[in-house]
């Protein structure tokens, strides 16, 4: 039994204003949110095929909900729900039933220090909704993303990518940052970001790229003296390294993490305890073709808390935002492909995919695709898995 604010999907539903005045109402507003959520997790991708799954489960829907004006609500009205919808409201509701479900499900995405505390990360990324999106008005989210799990913490929606960095101190300033690790790309290196979390007692992990031009150069002018060729030359820098290799989907990866501390000092960055360089080194085992990319970064992470081998793991864990959530819900849930472009309409319908993903994979499926098949043709499963049950 789940005890945080909401305990089912169906509650943060309710939970939202209808913004229709009282006349011509036919609909409760509740139900209307409730029918779109259940098309979704049936696997509908379109407004119209929302509406005609809901005609085609019309006797269940209808006996499970009991709408006061029974009748199934036409693709017009499912359209018009979406864009008037208060998204901000809806994002902090849904956000709030996700982080429940994040606290009750708290290994996915998390390393032991060496103190004994638990260390939980979590991905800062934006994506854009390119089918939503039309010249002059680009649809763009900004997530904070669980790792493992992809459960989505928080979301907002800003006007052009740049504008990231300032949604980003907006989101991560009502999440509990207090032993966790933010990870990032370059975009959201900043001083300003990375004090912020410091202050919040949190960690971050951060990639260091030619948007911050002298300390890229600092930092790999550093380690073009590396790796170190004697023992006393490693001491001097506060070097370790950790290498992996694996393989699989036809592709041979060698991936090696070099740490330094000597540079700490030096670079004045909040709290920096470790500079990194990533080596990663790629065989394509049909091909022969070999490809090597190198990053920096920079971690809050102290040697005392964490070994090399560890913040490695936090690397690797920050594509869950693309593998976990951006892929599934482009391809599987068809939100690149959705043209639904009005009002409140795409950042609604994305709230929506993260509170359903995440509650899905809480619930146990790994497979999303095969969630969509059962969920499309057991309508009463789906309406127990939000709560939405009118009793």
């Amino acid at each position: 039994m789940r005890t945080h604010e909401y305990s089912t999907l169906a509650a943060s539903l309710r939970d939202l204003a209808d913004p229709r005045g009282a006349q011509g109402q036919r609909y409760e507003w509740v139900y209307l949110l409730v029918v779109i959520a259940a098309a979704l997790l049936a696997g509908e991708t379109s407004v119209r095929g929302m509406a005609q799954w809901a005609q085609q489960q019309r006797t269940e829907l209808l006996d499970c909900l009991q709408p006061k004006w029974r009748r199934i609500p036409s693709a017009a009205t499912l359209s018009r729900v979406l864009q008037r919808v208060d998204v901000l409201l809806l994002e902090r509701r849904v956000a709030a039933f996700v982080q429940g479900l994040d606290a009750d499900d708290g290994v996915p995405g998390s390393v032991v220090m060496r103190n004994g505390v638990r260390l939980r990360g979590q991905a800062l990324d934006g994506k854009t909704v390119c089918g939503a999106s039309r010249p002059g008005q680009t649809v763009h989210l900004v997530s904070v993303v669980r790792h493992e799990s992809g459960a989505v913490l928080a979301q907002d929606k800003v006007a052009v990518k740049l504008d990231e960095r300032s949604v980003a101190h907006t989101l991560l300033a009502n999440l509990p940052l207090s032993q966790t690790v933010t990870t990032m790309d370059a975009l959201h290196t900043h001083r300003k970001l990375a004090q912020q979390i410091i202050a919040g007692g949190g960690h971050y992990l951060m990639v260091v790229k030619a948007n911050q031009p002298t300390l890229a150069e600092e930092i790999a002018l550093a380690f073009q003296e590396l790796p170190p060729q004697r023992q006393t030359i490693a001491d001097w820098w506060g070097y370790q390294v950790h290498q992996t290799s694996e393989k699989g989907h036809g592709r041979l990866e060698r991936r090696t993490l070099e740490s330094i501390t000597a540079l700490n000092d030096y670079l004045i960055w909040p709290a920096v305890a470790q500079v990194l360089r990533r080596t990663c080194w790629t065989q394509h085992r049909t091909t022969g073709q070999i490809t090597q990319e190198i990053h920096y970064g920079l971690t809050s992470l102290p040697r005392a808390l964490v070994s090399v081998a560890q913040v490695e793991q936090f690397w690797r864990w920050h594509w869950t935002i693309e593998n976990r959530l951006h892929y599934i819900r482009d391809v599987t849930l068809g939100e690149d492909a959705s043209q639904l472009r009005t009002g409140n309409a795409p950042q609604a319908l994305a709230a929506l995919r993260n509170a359903l993903l995440s509650l899905l994979r809480y619930e146990g499926w790994s497979r999303i695709p095969d969630a969509l098949r059962f969920f499309a043709h057991n309508v009463q499963h789906s309406l127990q898995l939000i709560g939405a049950f009118a009793s």
